[in-house]
């Protein structure tokens, strides 16, 4: 039987060099770079940070990793988009204080792109959070650029995904390009601030997957809305000035969970079970061809529980049966009855055939761009009623959110079987319920009316030729 030495040996033989050499095991500094097959690992062992390869293929990468569990699990790649043919591969700070990987003909595959005037006092540390931190001074306590600004396809705690407009900034994660290459990808994954913050996948830069807005507890558009959120997870401002981030923080330690934005678009959280030994399924973004975005068009309704999933809002049509019939509703749907309020503005002669009104739908995922408004839950209504130029088509009210309004357009909308909104929608007169018992009311009244009559003139006959006879 050959001589082994087992990992925890291993560790405490690297941690006392180390401690001989001054230097810690989570650090890069400029005199102390990795090498394949060198690692740092953060304070706790939580992390590490090295050279590794996907599947059986001998290119490498610089990433973070988990540390602590058998499955390699992925957090952040360095050199992403340009990988390394051979283990020849060194990851180091150079004088300029950029942190680099360079493959074993100098050449730079990444780089952090930072200029410091203290070169001797810059350090690249990975933190137990999974963040490399590259700072300057004596205790780092100003910090360069870290991997938490520029992610990968992963979300990790205490990460914050955010836009911010005024800057020009954003940080969101990036889907690779399949399982087994990190390239970038064509989704990503980003909070966007809009009129309520809301989460969006875009695939090649197109809006692909909405989560609906922020009410300060959960996102209002998902299916089953609270499953996300027990663990930590919260939309956040730091102060009215700042943009909203989205993070988590989960209070329990031994508990790993982690978000991925995989190479199909899809955004999936897992966590970890010792027992099994392997991540196990807790939340997807993606269940039902309904979560595209704009899948059933403008004036579309999409439910995943019927056959056919895509069918046009009550007082719309198809706007193109043929596609429509081959499963391609994307095209949208049309008014097949002007609302009043156009006709009334077009001088048209429908004027007194009755106002317009809302067509309540219940457990709605609200379509997309709303306009809030800080006005009542009672004066919502109205407020859609009195919009200038008849633009208010639909409205809706969230205790979080508030009155929500929509003008243009309505896309994006779903049928829940739980959990939703209540969403109104603009209708003509003739199109709603009332309309058509009111309807109903006058044609019987009609008939009645013309069945007294034929029945009192026959009687009125009958009798009239019995005085003729009696004469």
């Amino acid at each position: 039987m050959g001589k082994t030495i087992s990992c925890s040996v291993l560790l405490a033989l690297i941690y006392c060099f180390y401690l001989l050499f001054g230097t810690a095991l989570d650090t890069i500094t400029p005199s102390k770079s990795i090498k394949y097959p060198d690692v740092i690992i953060s304070q706790n062992g939580v992390f590490r940070l090295g050279f590794f390869s996907l599947a059986n293929s001998s290119n490498r990468y610089v990433g973070i990793l988990y540390n602590q569990i058998p499955v390699q699990t992925v957090v952040w790649v360095a050199n992403r988009n340009r990988l390394l043919e051979d283990s020849s591969g060194i990851l180091n700070i150079l004088d300029d204080c950029s942190l680099v990987v360079s493959n074993g003909k100098a050449e730079v595959l990444w780089s952090s792109h930072v200029n410091n005037t203290a070169p001797n006092a810059t350090t690249a540390q990975l933190l137990d959070t999974g963040n490399l931190v590259l700072s300057n001074g004596e205790d780092g306590a100003s910090s360069l650029c870290e991997s938490f600004e520029d992610p990968s396809n992963a979300f990790i705690e205490t990460m914050k995904i955010s836009t911010d407009v005024k800057k020009g900034r954003k940080v969101e994660l990036k889907s690779w390009k399949s399982i087994d290459d990190p390239s970038d990808g064509n989704f990503s994954l980003s909070l966007e601030p809009f009129n309520s913050p809301e989460g969006i996948i875009r695939k090649n830069n197109e809006l692909y997957y909405r989560t609906g807005p922020w009410n300060g507890n959960t996102f209002i558009g998902l299916i089953d809305k609270y499953t996300a959120y027990l663990e930590g997870f919260d939309v956040v401002a730091d102060n009215p000035q700042q943009p909203y981030y989205m993070t988590y923080e989960i209070s329990n330690d031994s508990m790993l969970i982690y978000g991925e934005l995989d190479s199909q678009g899809k955004f999936t959280e897992w966590k970890w079970d010792a027992g099994k030994g392997n991540w196990i399924f807790k939340y997807s973004s993606y269940q039902t061809n309904c979560d595209v975005y704009g899948y059933c068009g403008a004036f579309g309704i999409c439910d995943s529980s019927r056959r056919p999933i895509c069918c046009c809002l009550k007082g719309f049509k198809p706007r193109n049966i043929e596609e429509w019939s081959r499963g391609n509703w994307s095209s949208g749907c049309f008014r097949t009855t002007p609302l009043q309020c156009q006709r009334d503005n077009n001088n048209g002669s429908g004027a007194g055939q009755g106002d317009d009104g809302f067509l309540e739908m219940k457990r709605m995922k609200v379509p997309a761009f709303p306009h809030p408004s800080s006005i009542s839950n009672g004066q919502c209504k109205d407020q859609c009623m009195n919009m200038k130029n008849c633009s208010c088509m639909a409205y809706a009210y969230d205790d979080g959110i508030g009155c929500m309004l929509w003008s243009g357009d309505l896309i994006d909308v779903q049928k829940f079987s739980a959990s939703g909104v209540d969403l109104y929608i603009r209708l003509p007169f003739s199109e709603l319920d009332k309309g058509k018992s009111s309807k109903v009311i006058v044609i019987t009244t009609v008939i009645a009316g013309i069945v007294v009559i034929t029945i009192s003139a026959l009687f009125l006959r009958c009798r009239m030729l019995k005085h003729k006879g009696n004469i």
